[in-house]
């Protein structure tokens, strides 16, 4: 199966480009394709990272029928007949890696819930204490289970880094009500995404998640994809070691392998091993299985 790096390769132009994502705007709906980009310190590296996207939109799909109690999503049957023709054409390209949508109003603000103290959590705390200014008991080791999960949310940026913010803020941006909602399922669908994960032998130690106000049926759903390798931390049970970091099937390994170049992580990004790439894929592919039982 070939990469996929973009879908103009297709000769189909999207209304909006994001790192991972092309989003074509179907006027009521949006069709997102998850191509096999990949980003890393924000910025796009040059080699696609084979079966990623469809790791990407499958798992949310296994996600969305597992939490559907807790929230409805975005996401629509992707019929073809729903398709403009240009789509029609490239379907077997498009299938696996694309997700039919509600449009929504998204709400501004990144959903991140920590269960385990881990990368900028962990530097924070060793120098403060606190992580996103949630005081933590003292004595705490990297990668050790918090006493309970933490909401940290920041901002959303379509461009640059996003920046850390308070509960606070969150309802200085969004209004009490909202911000309350979104806090209390995005700690809902961590607990219950965790504990179905370690009956898998899998830990997720945090991940993001991006909510909209579906202005037709006066209601806030979930959106974007969800707790996938590209927005989460999953660790492998059997190697949990804590006071260090861990291994994990995400694109950590990327970032560890541009840790050891000269790179100002700037633009462009360098070109990477086929060995990292291989790897990388096998990566994604392999938490798939693990959580769902099932083959890429």
């Amino acid at each position: 199966m070939k990469p996929l790096l973009s879908t103009t390769d297709l000769g189909l132009k999207p209304t909006k480009k994001g790192k991972v994502r092309d989003i074509f705007d179907l006027g009521d709906k949006l069709f997102i394709v998850a191509t096999d980009r990949i980003s890393a310190f924000d910025i796009i590296l040059p080699d696609p990272i084979p079966k990623k996207g469809i790791v990407l939109t499958q798992i949310t799909y296994f996600w969305a029928e597992l939490l559907k109690d807790i929230i409805e999503t975005h996401l629509l049957p992707l019929n073809i007949n729903y398709l403009p023709e240009e789509f029609k054409k490239h379907f077997e390209i498009l299938k696996l890696r694309s997700m039919l949508c509600k449009k929504t109003t998204v709400l501004p603000v990144e959903c991140i819930v920590r269960g385990y103290l881990s990368g900028s959590g962990f530097k924070e705390y060793y120098k403060t204490g606190s992580v996103c200014g949630i005081k933590l008991p003292s004595g705490l080791l990297e990668s050790q289970q918090l006493p309970e999960p933490i909401f940290t949310p920041s901002t959303k940026a379509d461009v640059g880094h996003d920046e850390n913010i308070s509960f606070n803020e969150v309802v200085k941006i969004i209004g009490k009500e909202k911000a309350r909602f979104i806090k209390q399922k995005s700690i809902e669908l961590y607990q219950k995404a965790a504990k179905f994960a370690l009956t898998k032998g899998i830990i997720i130690a945090d991940t993001k998640f991006e909510f909209g106000y579906d202005e037709k049926n006066n209601k806030i759903i979930l959106i974007d994809e969800f707790l996938t390798p590209d927005s989460s931390r999953f660790w492998p049970t059997d190697k949990y070691e804590i006071g260090n970091s861990q291994p994990s099937f995400d694109k950590q390994f990327v970032r560890d392998y541009l840790e050891t170049l000269s790179w100002d992580k700037k633009s462009p990004a360098p070109k990477l091993p086929q060995e990292v790439i291989e790897t990388t894929s096998k990566k994604y592919c392999e938490i798939y299985s693990l959580l769902t039982g099932k083959e890429i």
